[in-house]
């Protein structure tokens, strides 16, 4: 007996391949890229041997399938849908900036682990390099658009400095020195302010 527990049921509508990528990420998280395999998968989604191999028959496939399982997560997760208007102010983009970056570090602490090691594979496998960037680049043009509209005189060096921040915070807090302090939203709100003051001029 493995003393694992049986997969949850998933929501209603889940689609084969959504339940597959789901458990593809669960395992990387829990396991690590090493732990992914097709059979591995199967048991974790509680599906018949070979469910996978149907769906992904390659593990370059299986990696692409979760890659953008991953974007589409990561999209609810940072809440692309409720990005705010530029015209509301530094307000709401703090709030919002600090809210999905305080979401990945608490709630959703697994899928952030799971990037990570599919990050890592990508600097492996060129041809996964490709679908890794695609699926982040729709949060990094919102945040382009959002942060030249507020005023920058340089947005793509300033997208970059913030997702650059946020990825290190994110990076320490979950993998790193500083896995056993996580910071509260309030300080998570604090720090964006202090960067975004900082590009914007206040």
């Amino acid at each position: 007996m493995s003393g694992r527990t049986a997969p949850p049921s998933p929501p209603a509508g889940t689609s084969r391949a959504d339940l597959v990528a789901d458990a593809a990420l669960a395992l990387l998280a829990e396991r690590g890229m090493r732990g992914l395999t097709h059979r591995a998968v199967d048991e974790a989604a509680g599906l018949p041997q070979g469910s996978t191999s149907n769906l992904a028959r390659t593990r370059q496939a299986l990696l692409e399938l979760a890659v953008r399982r991953l974007a589409d997560r990561e999209a609810r997760v940072l809440a692309l849908h409720e990005m705010p208007d530029p015209r509301h102010g530094m307000d709401s983009l703090v709030d919002a900036l600090a809210l999905a970056t305080h979401r990945a570090l608490t709630r959703n602490r697994e899928l952030t682990l799971a990037r990570y090691e599919l990050a890592l594979e990508a600097t492996r496998r060129p041809e996964l390099r490709a679908h890794y960037d695609s699926a982040g680049a729709r949060f990094r043009e919102q945040l382009g658009a959002l942060v030249t509209a507020m005023g920058s005189a340089e947005p793509a060096r300033h997208v970059l400095s913030l997702v650059a921040w946020a990825d290190g915070l994110m990076f320490s807090c979950v993998a790193g020195s500083f896995h056993a302090e996580v910071p509260g939203l309030d300080e998570v709100r604090a720090g964006v302010r202090e960067l975004l003051n900082g590009m914007l001029d206040g």
